[in-house]
Order: C-alpha cells, then structure tokens, then sequence
C-alpha cells in the first residue's frame, strides 16, 4: 500500500485541511436562522418559507434554475435584512466563523456597498460595520480553535453606475480590511468596459481588483476584463473552455486567449456547484475545472454563495475528490494556487503558503502513515 494511494482524502480530512477562499459573496452566505431572525426583527414580510431548514431548501432549489438570471433573483430576500449596522456586522461575524469551522484559513469575502443603503446607512457605514463583523469573527474563530483571516472586496453593480465611486470608496479603505475591488451581476449586456473609469482609478492607485467575467457570457467578456480593464484576477473565468480544443486522439490546442490566460498565470476563481446551477457547466464531470488542472491554468476552487449552493469549501472538495480522484496533493495545489492570487502582500501570501497551508497538507498526508503503523500492531497482537 502507497502513500498516494492513500492520499485520497477523507470528508474529515478534508474539512481539517486549510483551504483558501478567494469568491465569496457576503450576502450569498446567510444563515437561513439569521435571515428569519432579521427579517422579524426589521419587519420584512417576503419571506418565502419561515423555518431554517424549510427557507434554506427553497434557497438551493430557486437558485438551481440553469438561470444567471434567475439565480440573482434569490439575492432580493438576503439584501433585505442587510440594511442596518447590527445586521451587517452580525451576517459577517457569522460568515467568518462559518468558513473558520470550515477549515478556511484565507478568505477574501465581496458585497455591494449599494445594496445596503436602503435604511440610511451611508456608504462608509456599511463599510466600517462589514469590517468589524469580520474582526468579531475572527476572534471568535479564534476563541473556538481556529484561525482565519478575512478581507473585504467591494462590488460594484454593473447594471448600475457607481463603479468609480465604490472603487474609490475601497481604495480609500485598503488598510482597514479591504483588500479590493470588483464588478458583478448579470454579464449580457453589461460589459466591464462600461466601468473602465473605475479600472483605471485603482490601476493608478496600484490597486487591486477582480472582475466577473466568462460566467454566462464567454469568450468577449473575458477578453474585456483582462485586455481593456486589466484585472488580476477573473471570478469564474469558465468559458476560457471555449478557447481550447480537444481532439480525438486527446491531443490540446489552446486559443490566443487562453495561452495568454495560462501563460500569465492570471488566475480563475471556479465555482464549480453555482457554475451547474446557472449553466455554465452541465455536470460536475464536465466541468471545465477537470481539464483545467490538467493543462495547469491557475485555477482555484470557491464557493460562490454558500447558501444559494447549499456549498461549503469542504463540500466543493467532496464533490471534484469524487469526480475526479484528486488527492490530498491536487488539494494542496488548489489551495497554494488560491494563497498565491489573494490580495494580500508578498510576504504575507508566502508566510501563510509555508507557516500554515504546507504544514497543514504535511500532517494530513502523513496520518496513513500512522493508520498503517496501528493496523500492522493490531494484527500482531491478534496472532499472538
């Protein structure tokens, strides 16, 4: 018996493993408690269900339409009860300690400051109360056992027109807990160059940001975020699938596109489960992400919005472990991949890749070691 034989994982080594969490969204990731909770405690009447376990279920199956569309449709229940300090401080101590006791260790968590104003919150109040949620549930994680960091990335609403104000408004708060900048919402019709005021300001302010792009779009949204806007990095990045050919004979030809996506290690951030949910992938066999690692795109594993997707990282891992036989070594891969791409400085990336996420995989690859040293002393002591 091997080593790598051996180094597939189990469920509770991979919840154990530290994994690393680059596309959140922030009101994607709600208790379906908390929003009762909030929602009685704010007055909000929309509810569809009125107990945990029956609102989260009608979460899942909304979502699960085959609809980018239809699927940001889910966001008008959690955005409701999303619209006072407590609120948003509350949702994001939860959401830390949430990944905390999922064995995350980096997260970078976005929300729309626009859609949280609708109490009188002004923009750097949503802010500062997001911001402390993440600090009370980091020690709160720590109090528990864990540890984990979390940063904010502010998303502007494409379909809307306050990119540079929200770029502005996260560069002016880079060095307390923002750690970038980001465009969502619905891709058709909607380009990133309609932003291209706001890309420009954080390039300038040496800034960071991520962009939408390649979810329910393709090939043009891609090309736009990276050629015209500059983005370091592209939440979900699929479709680059469509720039790559697979013969018969499993031979590989990439497009201009995507050897320049690979060749600059510009990173993917895959979320495989909301990937089925909104179409971009018709089962986890043929998710993209398989061929993929393969080819050595810089591709990481997310979560996209926990709640929605009924989804965990310790879940997303289950299922490719599943699907695609990776191991303790294509997690550890994934996961230095997504510690490489956060948006954090150098050193801070390094010291998180060799003091916690190494370690970490070391000791879990090394337990079958000690299995097998117990088994071999069980049978001995059964012979004798």
């Amino acid at each position: 018996m091997t080593s790598q034989t051996l180094n597939t994982p189990t469920a509770d080594q991979i919840r154990r493993a530290p994994k690393v969490l680059l596309h959140d969204h922030l009101d994607g990731g709600l208790r379906p408690g908390t929003i009762i909770e909030l929602a009685r405690e704010t007055g909000y009447e929309a509810l569809p269900e009125h107990e945990p376990d029956k609102l989260g279920i009608w979460f899942h199956e909304a979502a699960d339409s085959g609809s980018l569309e239809r699927y940001l449709e889910t966001f008008a229940h959690t955005c409701a009860v999303m619209q006072t300090r407590d609120a948003l401080f509350r949702v994001a101590a939860e959401c830390a300690e949430d990944l905390a006791e999922d064995g995350v260790v980096y997260a970078e968590v976005r929300y729309a400051p626009e859609q949280h104003l609708e109490a009188g919150l002004t923009l750097e109040e949503v802010v500062e109360a997001v911001n402390e949620g993440f600090r009370e549930g980091e020690r709160r994680a720590r109090a528990s056992g864990h540890r984990i960091r979390v940063g904010a990335l502010l998303t502007a609403m494409r379909h809307a027109a306050r990119a540079l104000e929200i770029a502005e408004l996260a560069n002016r708060y880079r060095d307390s807990g923002v750690a970038g900048f980001d465009i969502a919402g619905a891709e058709a019709g909607f380009p990133p160059t309609r932003h291209l005021d706001a890309f420009e300001y954080m390039k300038r302010e040496n800034n960071h940001f991520t962009i939408h792009a390649g979810e329910a779009f393709g090939l043009p949204s891609i090309w736009q975020a990276l050629q015209w806007c500059g983005a370091d990095r592209l939440g979900h990045g699929v479709r680059i699938i469509d720039d790559i050919e697979v013969a018969d004979d499993g031979t590989v030809r990439l497009g201009r596109l995507a050897s320049y996506v690979r060749d600059k290690r510009i990173p993917l951030e895959l979320c495989p489960t909301s990937n089925l949910q909104t179409g971009a992938a018709a089962s986890y066999a043929e998710h993209p992400i398989g061929l993929l690692r393969k080819l050595h795109f810089r591709a990481t594993v997310n979560t996209d919005n926990r709640l929605m997707s009924g989804t965990s990282m310790s879940r997303e891992f289950e299922l490719l472990t599943e699907t695609f036989g990776y191991t303790l070594d294509d997690m550890q891969w994934f996961t230095v991949n997504a510690m490489k791409s956060a948006f954090i400085p150098f050193d801070e990336r390094l010291a998180m890749i060799n003091d916690v996420i190494k370690p970490g995989y070391a000791e879990l690859k090394s337990e079958w070691l000690f299995r097998q040293t117990a088994t071999t002393s069980d049978s001995s002591l059964d012979e004798s």
